[in-house]
């Protein structure tokens, strides 16, 4: 029989995680949760804080959140298939932001209902602002990982009102 694992062997402490902060989103037609859930675990296991919204999030709640939290990197995920529609439409929303045009804002999961089409779909999804796409097949959690390894955390503290300052 197993046990709970302790605080102290959990992995990283939150005073650990100085590697920044991770928006984890689904896109507005997708209700699922386990896909969250897995990735804000694999994200807050690679040393990041990672800020779930949950599903079904709204375009207008996920511009505003990520306007309001500035984060190191945006993870839309989706299980439904609609993945690549829905994001077509927000990316733009968030590349209009100027705190998020340089953001890394990456897409995953089940994108679309056809999977011949999948390299199409990760063309015009990067063509549109991703910077990248990890659909279905092919260990796309590997890939993930490995993306993750390039990100270069940056340097943020608070400013006296009690927002992320550059």
């Amino acid at each position: 029989m197993s046990r709970p694992l302790l605080p102290e062997e959990s992995g990283p402490k939150d005073a650990d995680r100085a590697k920044g902060t991770v928006i984890v989103t689904s896109v507005a037609s997708d209700s699922h949760t386990w896909n969250l859930v897995f990735l804000q675990l694999l994200i807050e296991e690679c040393g990041y804080t990672v800020v779930n919204l949950g599903p079904c999030v709204p375009d207008n709640l996920l511009v505003s959140e990520c306007h309001a939290l500035e984060p190191d990197m945006v993870v839309v995920s989706s299980v439904n298939g609609h993945g690549y529609q829905d994001g077509l439409r927000v990316i733009g929303q968030l590349r209009a932001l100027t705190p998020l045009a340089a953001t890394p804002v990456v897409i995953g999961g089940k994108l679309g209902t056809d999977d011949a089409e999948a390299a199409v779909r990760a063309k015009e999804l990067t063509a549109a602002g991703f910077d990248a796409v990890f659909e279905d097949g092919q260990d796309p959690v590997g890939a993930f990982r490995g993306f993750l390894t390039t990100l270069v955390p940056h340097e943020r503290s608070l400013d006296d009102a009690g927002r992320v300052a550059l």
